[in-house]
């Protein structure tokens, strides 16, 4: 464990004690809950919320967008690999706003500053996933293993994370999922089920829960590569690569077959966006640590 990811697990250990962090979570689910009851949740109009969060992207960052007509103006789940905490900020900031998308994402990190609270409690769109992450479960291993300097940041974590890995928990989030597909409105979702650490390179297998949620709601699959993301500085280009859509048989109940088929259909689409040879950009890196963590 290196002082910089410890020093982000003391961070997340932070969070997830946050009463302010707690408040947010449990009453976006309440208000996405409403969705099951044919209820309409309070949320900004998408193009306001894009304006707002475009405005923010594009006074520190160049954006490069490709292909962005390959989005269908129907349901869909965008797809893409995951950087950076910045990504599905710069996502809404790029993306059509018809159909109304939502982002499934960790919801420490999406929480984790009153900035971020401020602008996605106006926004809305945001399922908080709670998880525990794989930098907390090396430090409960490393203490458990004997590391004498983890054990009070091992029994933090063991003590104010919630995994969010209950029964309960992941059937209210797949409720939310697919009665938001059903009425009619998309889903950002990034399988990789981590932030990458490489760019131009997938951490693979992929999750399964994007091909699943697309299957049983018969809505396509639009794989998406971000390039440029994980390492942040001002005026630095990210780039959004659209691919084509990805289309299968409705089943809602699909089999194991048909789940690793549709998966691995997916994983090349991704991988045939991303690029091959990715050169970070060389020169001066303007408030290159500020910028990092202020979105982290």
């Amino acid at each position: 464990m290196t002082d910089a990811a410890i020093k982000r697990v003391w961070e997340g250990v932070a969070a997830a004690g946050s009463s302010a962090v707690r408040h947010a979570i449990e009453s976006n689910i309440r208000r996405l809950s409403t969705i099951n009851e044919q209820q309409t949740e309070p949320r900004a109009d998408s193009r306001l919320r894009r304006w707002v969060l475009r405005s923010l992207i594009h006074s520190l960052f160049r954006v490069r967008v490709e292909h962005l007509e390959r989005i269908p103006p129907e349901p869909a789940i965008l797809s893409a690999n995951h950087l950076h905490h910045i990504d599905p900020l710069l996502l809404l900031a790029e993306i059509p706003t018809q159909p109304h998308y939502y982002i499934l994402g960790d919801a420490r990190t999406l929480y984790n500053k009153w900035w971020k609270r401020f602008i996605l409690a106006f926004a809305g769109g945001v399922i908080p996933l709670e998880r525990i992450w794989k930098e907390e479960l090396a430090v409960i291993a490393a203490a458990k293993a004997g590391q004498q300097n983890l054990l009070e940041l091992a029994t933090a974590i063991e003590k104010t994370v919630h995994t969010g890995g209950d029964i309960q928990t992941l059937r209210q989030i797949d409720r939310i999922v697919l009665a938001i597909l059903a009425r009619g409105d998309g889903m950002i979702l990034f399988p990789e089920g981590r932030l990458g650490t490489t760019e131009g390179q997938l951490h693979l297998p992929l999750k399964r829960g994007t091909v699943i949620y697309a299957l049983r709601a018969g809505v396509p699959i639009v794989p998406i590569a971000l390039i440029g993301t994980h390492d942040l500085y001002l005026r630095k280009e990210l780039t959004i690569r659209v691919g084509e859509p990805l289309y299968f048989t409705p089943d809602s109940r699909p089999k194991r077959q048909a789940v690793d088929a549709a998966l691995e259909k997916l994983q090349q689409a991704m991988l045939d966006l991303l690029p091959t040879d990715y050169q970070e950009p060389t020169g001066t890196k303007l408030f290159r640590h500020f910028l990092n963590h202020m979105f982290w």
